[in-house]
């Protein structure tokens, strides 16, 4: 083999377990309430991309998340863009107090929240809420 054939091997092996993890939606209005509406268990992370705390949160998710493919499977994940919607009707709804804020919401319930953590062992507790509720 040769050396370029090497390392365009080598590099597309380590993105697939990347290419394998489904990306977050992106919030819109109206998105959160339609996913509720079908059924879904949902995940809202209220983030900025110059939080380090969020940056520290989505870490987090991404690593339990690749632990354990059910997450994903069972959970609807949004992302909201605090930047951009750090006022809107959803965070005022919900009494979002800032962003790198979790949220779990199933049916007219929420199941469950972090402001500001990113214990690992928090979070996946939150995230286990949100798979139990969606698998029950």
């Amino acid at each position: 083999m040769k050396r370029r054939e090497f390392l365009i091997a080598a590099g597309a092996t380590t993105l697939v377990p990347f290419a394998a993890q489904a990306e977050n939606l992106l919030y819109t209005e109206g998105l959160v309430q339609e996913r509720l509406d079908a059924g879904e268990t949902v995940f809202l992370d209220f983030k900025a991309e110059w939080c380090s705390t969020c940056r520290a949160q989505e870490r987090v998710i991404n690593a339990l998340k690749a632990e354990n493919g059910s997450y994903e499977e069972a959970i609807t994940f949004i992302d909201v863009d605090w930047d951009e919607f750090g006022r809107s009707q959803l965070v005022n709804d919900l009494n979002i107090p800032r962003r790198s804020t979790l949220v779990v919401l199933k049916g007219d319930q929420e199941l469950g929240r972090i402001v500001a953590g990113t214990s690992t062992a928090d979070i996946q507790n939150l995230m286990d809420i949100a798979l139990n509720a969606a698998t029950a």
